[in-house]
């Protein structure tokens, strides 16, 4: 016999014996590691209903619990033996059904900051992880935020369908391209907001293209994050609608993102005859008048964040920023003229407020200072 086909028929049947191995030791002992891996990565107690293998060598897991952190229906993965054998984690195809995660948002007992509740949080990688395919099919995540107001907020995304292909967390330059689509339930009875990004990422080079949006905000819902600089409630505010867009790109970590935000419908609360006009709503209507003058009568606000690819930061701060910048803007600039100002409220533009620089003395002035500054800044004038 020839020593190649010796050499051969050696292999098969080490292979062989190999691939009988492992099944034996995954139909046996697969579950119990699963659990033992998952329990040790999470610092949570971990259950699964189901452990199956499909051939040649896929795993199937359903009814994942992971307590207070995530759960999952069913599990289907197919692992990578090149891959294994080469001393990496590598997985040809990982397909998540109806799971649930949830992200709790919580204030450090320390320094009183937001700190995040997730475990593991700060470790380096303990291996190398390959996922060519990554698919997650009708999902929800659970967001609490327990660092704004007294109760906290609660947000969540549904629906969501992500996928995810070439995903190497390796020393080496990859090009990783996602998709998503999910809704996020407001308050019952209103619209349904709808989210969508896709694009591409470079984790190794840390470059980055992709677009997000973010369609039917309610504003009012969000309003706990901005309430210290603005009053929903003497503004007479009932209803807001926004659209979010950004355009996000990154080269060599630096992240530049792009916002377009735009409000979209407002209703307000009506008021009696007999009922006075809250000076915080004055002060509103102005600040919305000169908006849609700068923008042809729509409500626009564009700005741009600079931040790390791989430490991003976002935040209402950035639009608050935003939104001051304009307002000085257009008065250096000059771009609410005499005319426009015809078109704000009459009973604003009484008294001493007659002309485009007496408007934005009065208003501008004091949205800079924002909230209790801007309070003060216009309560003066109004009241002559």
């Amino acid at each position: 016999m020839k020593l190649w086909v010796k050499i051969l028929l050696t292999s098969i049947i080490v292979l062989s014996l190999l691939y009988i191995f492992i099944h034996i030791f995954l139909f046996f002992q697969g579950k119990a590691v699963i659990i033992k891996q998952l329990e040790r990565l999470t610092q949570k107690k971990v259950s699964i209903a189901y452990f199956g293998i499909i051939p040649p060598l896929n795993l199937d897991i359903e009814n994942l619990v992971i307590e207070n952190l995530a759960k999952a229906d069913s599990i289907y993965v197919s692992p990578s033996i090149l891959g294994f054998l080469t001393g990496n984690i590598a997985f040809n195809n990982i397909k998540i059904i109806r799971p649930e995660f949830t992200y709790e948002r919580a204030l450090s007992s320390a320094t009183g900051l937001p700190a995040a509740v997730t475990a593991g949080e700060g470790r380096k990688p303990a291996a190398r992880f390959i996922f060519k395919r990554l698919k997650i099919q009708d999902g929800k995540i659970n967001f609490i935020d327990h660092t704004i107001a007294d109760t906290g907020i609660s947000l969540t995304l549904k629906d969501i369908n992500f996928s995810l292909d070439n995903l190497f967390v390796l020393p080496h330059s990859v090009i990783t391209n996602f998709d998503l689509r999910a809704k996020i339930p407001w308050e019952k009875g209103t619209e349904e907001g709808r989210v969508s990004a896709e694009g591409w990422l470079d984790l190794f080079k840390k470059n980055m293209q992709a677009s997000l949006k973010i369609e039917d905000i309610d504003g009012v819902y969000l309003y706990p994050y901005y309430s210290t600089w603005v009053d929903l409630e003497k503004a007479r505010i009932e209803k807001a609608k926004l659209n979010f867009s950004s355009n996000i790109h990154s080269l060599n970590n630096d992240m530049v993102a792009d916002c377009h935000l735009e409000l979209t419908d407002i209703v307000r609360k009506p008021r009696s005859a007999e009922e006075p006009e809250e000076k915080a709503e004055k002060i509103t209507n102005a600040v919305l008048d000169i908006f849609r003058a700068l923008n042809q009568g729509k409500i626009i606000l564009d700005f741009t964040i600079r931040t790390k690819m791989d430490r991003p930061e976002f935040g209402f701060g950035s639009i608050r920023a935003a939104f001051e910048e304009k307002l000085v803007r257009s008065r250096k600039g000059g771009a609410v003229k005499v005319e426009d100002v015809l078109k704000f409220p009459a009973n604003l533009l009484q008294g001493t407020v007659k002309s485009a620089t007496d408007l934005t003395n009065a208003v501008i002035d004091g949205v800079f200072s924002v909230g209790r500054e801007l309070k003060r800044a216009v309560e003066d004038t109004l009241k002559k």
